[in-house]
């Protein structure tokens, strides 16, 4: 596990927490599918500014990931992202026509235009 002493990797707000708490609520609904542990969220190279965040329902937690649990809703960090995410507040937001989590990401250092893509800059590691 890795942790800069007083920094979280990720922090979520009310909003962020109870729409995790949906979506697990939701994914548990699918009887098929191993239980769910939490929202995945991780980096990966792509997009017009070099890097998108990722999503996805996570059944599992791998080796090196950071799992996040405040509010009742648990976040794993992919443990090739947690350097890009580091102190990172995670919020959803909602409006007339659109639904979406947001990163406020102290690494972030800058992103395109449409929003989608972002340039991240790792933190420095110290374990």
């Amino acid at each position: 596990m890795f942790s800069v002493p007083g920094l979280k990797v990720v922090s979520l707000t009310d909003a962020a927490a109870a729409r995790i708490r949906e979506i697990m609520a939701h994914s548990a609904a699918d009887a098929d599918a191993a239980p769910a542990l939490g929202l995945r969220v991780g980096v990966k190279k792509g997009g017009c500014a070099g890097m998108e965040y990722t999503f996805e329902v996570a059944r599992e937690a791998n080796r090196g990931d950071e799992v996040v649990t405040e509010k009742d809703a648990t976040v794993i960090v992919d443990a090739k992202a947690v350097l890009f995410l580091l102190g990172t507040e995670l919020d959803f937001r909602s409006d007339k026509f659109s639904s979406t989590f947001v990163f406020n990401n102290p690494n972030q250092v800058s992103a395109c235009g449409c929003g989608e893509s972002v340039e991240i800059k790792p933190r420095a590691a110290t374990a």
